[in-house]
């Protein structure tokens, strides 16, 4: 499968402060790719020279087989979609039109404008002026303009960081929309479990390196311990292997109707990272 993003010995200095050192990955065309770490392990770094905004100090960072450089010119800026902190919205305008001046912008149809609304659970508030918007709605128009013209390729800097539950999962369902029609992502998060549910592969970065890279059942089953925990009727909990040792005795808990609820012990992916660089996602 083709590649869209191909880094390689990738490295940023800021001074005498390396913010990434060594750093090797690709992205192929139509996954949603996880770039996980806590805050300043270098994921925006990555993604502003990924993005064109920051120039690498060492290595390679293509994107569409081109220098990531090269990628300010507008037959590249339409194929991209950009969701950071910073969000660019006009604040006098209303939703709908800062939405419109973008669909002017990308040669999108105005109906487009209700669809990403309802994208990002804003179809009440199409009215509403920008200055108004609380941190978590500002977040949701921000997503809501970058879905817009339904770029090739997305990148995704904390996306759901101001948001509640109920709304992180509206905006998880619509990524997977946009995935479905063929939008390769970008996603950089310290949310474990938005990084589990949404996405292909994941990387995981911790102080500027790649410590891990593979699927997320990959990694799961890599770092288990080989073990099932059965809940049983009487209140206990029995850890077992899940291997030929621990299928007799499985097997007489179920056959005697002692068994409540049987499950394995693989680590969820925050428990991987902890273990393999000793941080916490914070």
């Amino acid at each position: 499968m083709q590649n869209i993003i191909e880094v390689k010995s990738l490295a940023k200095v800021f001074g005498n402060q390396a913010a990434l050192e060594d750093v090797n990955f690709d992205v192929k065309k139509g996954e949603t790719f996880g770039f996980l770490g806590p805050s300043g392990s270098g994921k925006t770094t990555t993604i502003k020279i990924l993005t064109g905004q920051l120039a690498q100090t060492s290595g390679e960072a293509n994107v569409f087989l081109i220098p990531a450089s090269s990628l300010n010119k507008p037959k590249y800026r339409k194929k991209i979609g950009v969701v950071t902190d910073n969000s660019g919205l006009y604040s006098r305008l209303s939703i709908y039109d800062n939405l419109k001046l973008y669909c002017d912008l990308y040669d999108v149809p105005t109906k487009r404008i209700q669809e990403v609304l309802e994208m990002v659970n804003l179809t009440e508030e199409p009215k509403k002026l920008v200055s108004k918007l609380s941190k978590g709605m500002l977040q949701r128009v921000t997503l809501a303009r970058a879905f817009l013209h339904e770029p090739d390729l997305l990148f995704l800097d904390e996306p759901t960081s101001a948001l509640d539950p109920a709304n992180s999962k509206h905006i998880h369902d619509g990524l997977r929309r946009l995935n479905e029609k063929g939008t390769t992502i970008f996603l950089t998060t310290h949310d474990m479990g938005e990084a589990e549910s949404l996405c292909n592969r994941v990387a995981f970065l911790n102080r500027g390196k790649i410590q891990l890279l593979d699927e997320p059942k990959a990694l799961r089953r890599q770092f288990s311990d080989a073990t099932v925990t059965l809940e049983l009727k009487d209140g206990r909990e029995m850890r077992l292997s899940s291997g030929a040792d621990g299928a007799d005795e499985i097997h007489q808990y179920m056959s005697t109707d002692q068994v409540v609820s049987i499950h394995s012990n693989e680590p969820t992916l925050g428990d991987i990272f902890v273990e393999v660089t000793g941080r916490e996602l914070i």
